[in-house]
């Protein structure tokens, strides 16, 4: 983390989990859970059945409400989908935009994700734009390849002001949902690669304001360690923001 020059961000990516009841429940046991937030900000991103229980559990809490897809069209027969207008009015904040899940199951490329991050950006909310490689990828030797393509397409067409309004989180494919992590040093050298790469985008300025993530498996125990790198700025949560101990936890470590 270097709070000098952007902000640590702690997301919960909660996928599909929880009824509305049941994420008002988790809400308040996070707030019950966590100390005093000062350092970062905490933002949940919740199913879209749950939008409207969640802001108004974190109503006076120092966290912030996402969502974990978006359609980047305004309206029209897209059946199943949610427009940005319709997050936006329901008190959406950010915007999961490109989760390697989304990309695996349900066909987003590159052209999509960057299509989305405008619709966000556009919308006023702030996009949580997800890059990482496979197994294979990484065994390959072309993780900076890939992750180099995969920011560039999402970026396209972006302006330099609005490069502050957006997150990147590094998830390698490989460690989301399987317990595996790649070492801080792993971690921390793709983040340093991200962050090279929007400099030759931005300049050196926007390049060290950007918050970026790491989001494959951090949990209580290796969050200080992962946070403690200076290119990662937070966390993109799965499974450990479901258990409230946990990511008060992850949370309370980012704010030391």
């Amino acid at each position: 983390m270097n709070r000098r020059y952007r902000k640590t961000v702690i997301a919960g990516n909660w996928k599909m989990n929880k009824t509305p009841a049941e994420a008002k429940a988790l809400i308040n046991e996070i707030k019950e859970t966590v100390g005093k937030v000062k350092w970062c900000d905490v933002i949940v991103c919740v199913p879209y059945v749950d939008i409207p229980a969640a802001v108004k559990a974190c109503k006076g809490a120092k966290i912030s409400v996402g969502a974990q897809n978006i359609h980047f069209e305004p309206k029209g027969a897209y059946t199943g989908e949610i427009s940005a207008d319709m997050l936006k009015e329901l008190g959406v904040k950010y915007v999961i935009v490109g989760h390697s899940e989304r990309r695996q199951y349900f066909a987003e490329t590159d052209e999509t994700v960057n299509k989305k991050v405008h619709t966000v950006l556009e919308a006023g909310m702030q996009p949580i734009v997800c890059v990482g490689e496979s197994l294979q990828q990484r065994e390959q030797g072309v993780t900076a390849s890939v992750i180099e393509t995969q920011v560039r397409i999402a970026l396209n067409g972006v302006a330099k002001e609005q490069m502050r309004k957006i997150i990147i989180a590094y998830e390698p494919i490989w460690a989301i949902g399987t317990g595996k992590t790649a070492t801080s040093e792993q971690a921390a050298e793709v983040c340093t690669g991200i962050r090279e790469i929007i400099r030759s985008l931005y300049g050196a300025r926007v390049a060290r304001s950007v918050s970026i993530q790491y989001g494959g498996s951090m949990n209580a125990k290796n969050a200080a360690e992962l946070l403690a790198q200076n290119d990662i700025d937070g966390g993109l949560i799965g499974g450990a923001s479901l258990k409230a101990p946990d990511f008060a936890a992850i949370i309370n470590a980012a704010n030391q």
